[in-house]
């Protein structure tokens, strides 16, 4: 994959907003990305009618949607408050050892850190503690999550340094059946969809639904072209350039 260009360029279409990222060349291909400005999507709205208003006036055959986890989680307010969850010993003491995320919030948040006890129980977390520790002293980095399972690398906020005020008091828990919402999606508006966890250190594909080719797709948007600023840019329309 190579770069054509350095910059973003924001323009308005059919009555749309979005930056056009960087082209990019995928095995001889080459692909545009708008980045679609939203609203401040907020919990129990339409992921159908968020399509609609944003995406559906620049689509055409073809195109590849990539959504980011989450708006689909907003959508689906898989989500919990921070008034909600009760600290604990164990949280407090632990969250001291754990390391600080650049990407996000981490296991040194101690709200995060009740909420994956929450989850997945104590008896685990203490055993996934153990087998992070190992891991680490191997140079192996991810065991923690692995072994807590519950989808807890998935949890995103409780983030103090969030410019959205929003997510200071929230957890959003990761989208539900992934896999569904694309093919709920696809078989509404016919277009080749997908969901994914992404941030500057790296993109996980959690549900898609008739991508052409999910090899492809990921290098497309492996520099995260959805970004991590305040600009609201969770949706990206992949267009092939002629």
């Amino acid at each position: 994959m190579e770069n054509r260009n350095s910059t973003s360029i924001k323009k308005t279409e059919k009555g749309v907003t979005y930056f056009e990222r960087p082209t990019v060349i995928v095995d001889g291909q080459e692909y545009r990305r708008l980045a679609i400005q939203t609203h401040f999507v907020q919990r129990k709205e339409s992921y159908f009618e968020l399509y609609a208003k944003y995406v559906e006036p620049l689509a055409e055959a073809g195109d590849i949607l990539s959504w980011s986890e989450k708006i689909i989680t907003l959508c689906q307010d898989h989500t919990v408050d921070i008034e909600d969850v009760k600290l604990g010993w164990w949280a407090k003491n632990l969250s001291k050892l754990a390391t600080s995320n650049d990407a996000g919030i981490a296991m040194d948040e101690p709200y995060k850190l009740q909420l994956a006890i929450n989850l997945a129980g104590l008896p685990r977390i203490l055993f996934a503690v153990f087998c992070g520790g190992v891991g680490k002293i191997l140079g192996k980095n991810g065991w923690f999550y692995k072994v807590a399972g519950h989808n807890i690398a998935g949890i995103d906020g409780f983030y103090s340094r969030s410019s959205f005020k929003e997510y200071h008091t929230m957890a959003m828990l990761g989208p539900r059946e992934p896999d569904r919402v694309c093919i709920e999606l696809y078989e509404r508006f016919a277009i080749a969809n997908a969901i994914v966890d992404a941030n500057d250190f790296g993109c996980v594909l959690l549900g898609s639904a008739q991508l052409p080719d999910k090899e492809v797709f990921m290098k497309i948007i492996k520099d995260n072209p959805a970004g991590q600023s305040d600009e609201m840019t969770p949706l990206i329309l992949i267009k092939k350039k002629n």
